[in-house]
């Protein structure tokens, strides 16, 4: 395939673009800055070049988008500005540069599971009202109704759970506490952590992009959510580490400010569509998930 991701520097499009290369698939990069690289099958874009010049994106099977401010810092104003700004100004981009292709490729456009809104008892699928009740859930809406509205082009809306991988991501500052020996539950523990592992949102990605018939939501997590509680309780095993020292919710809320809610609220959100096609799980139980990263970030 020929395949183009923006966003492709950040931790989820390192992962995806060795997937693809694995495979001896062509990615074009596309990015704010240039950048070089040395890999046969690797080009680096600027937005600017192919605006003036959409050549290089002919013949492109799919796009991905993955552009957007991180979420993972303190929501001030102007942060919250930044977040939603980035996400829409990316979808508008794309979008410019669909518009020029003669062949429309697939749009695989990240989004979130933030979009159902939180809850201690309800599960949600793809096929579940969503409920637009806080800030997050709001910039999602507004993000995926930019990128479904894209004419004559199949749009597959990539609903992220928690992405677990040990170079990037939550991982490394959840299991930084652990590795000090003073890990344990986070709020109640009762919330759920609607999870995937990193290996596994790239797979999906590549599976969404082969196969036609996927188009809308689609929930990126894994099939089986688990209570903060339980995943701590799993990482703790997984280091070797106590599982006994739990963090108040009036610390998350001095640590994070808004943010904490991410934390502090669960969400059991189930991938109903991938799962109804047949997707395969490489790591769909949290403790072997934990105990891979754990031994790979040992090896690294």
């Amino acid at each position: 395939m020929k395949v183009a991701i923006t966003g492709g520097t950040g931790f989820v499009g390192k992962h995806l673009t060795q997937l693809f290369l694995q495979k001896k698939d062509t990615v074009i990069l596309i990015s704010r800055k240039k950048r070089r690289s040395d890999h046969p099958l690797i080009r680096h874009m600027t937005w600017d070049e192919l605006e003036n010049n959409i050549k290089p994106l002919e013949g492109v099977d799919a796009i991905v988008n993955l552009a957007g401010e991180t979420i993972n810092q303190r929501w001030t104003e102007e942060a919250k500005k930044r977040i939603l700004e980035s996400r829409l100004d990316s979808v508008n981009r794309v979008q410019a540069l669909i518009e020029q292709l003669e062949k429309k490729p697939v749009l695989v456009n990240a989004s979130g599971m933030s979009i159902y809104g939180t809850s201690e008892t309800e599960s949600f699928t793809e096929e579940s009202e969503l409920r637009v009740e806080d800030f997050l859930s709001g910039v999602v809406d507004q993000w995926e109704m930019a990128a479904e509205h894209i004419p004559d082009t199949r749009v597959v809306l990539l609903r992220i759970g928690l992405v677990l991988g040990k170079d990037g991501g939550a991982f490394p500052k959840m299991s930084l506490p652990f590795k000090l020996g003073v890990g344990g539950r986070v709020g109640s523990g009762r919330q759920i952590m609607s999870w995937i592992h990193i290996e596994d949102l790239c797979r999906m990605i590549e599976f969404c992009i082969e196969h036609e018939e996927i188009e809308g939501p689609v929930n990126a997590t894994a099939p089986i959510p688990v209570t903060y509680d339980q995943f701590g309780r799993s990482l703790a095993k997984a280091l070797r580490r106590p599982y006994w020292f739990p963090v108040p919710e009036f610390v998350l809320k001095a640590l994070f400010g808004e943010m904490s809610e991410l934390l502090l609220k669960g969400q059991q959100v189930f991938p109903k569509v991938v799962t109804d096609l047949g997707f395969r799980y490489k790591y769909s139980i949290i403790d072997h998930a934990l105990e891979t990263l754990v031994r790979s970030g040992k090896k690294g």
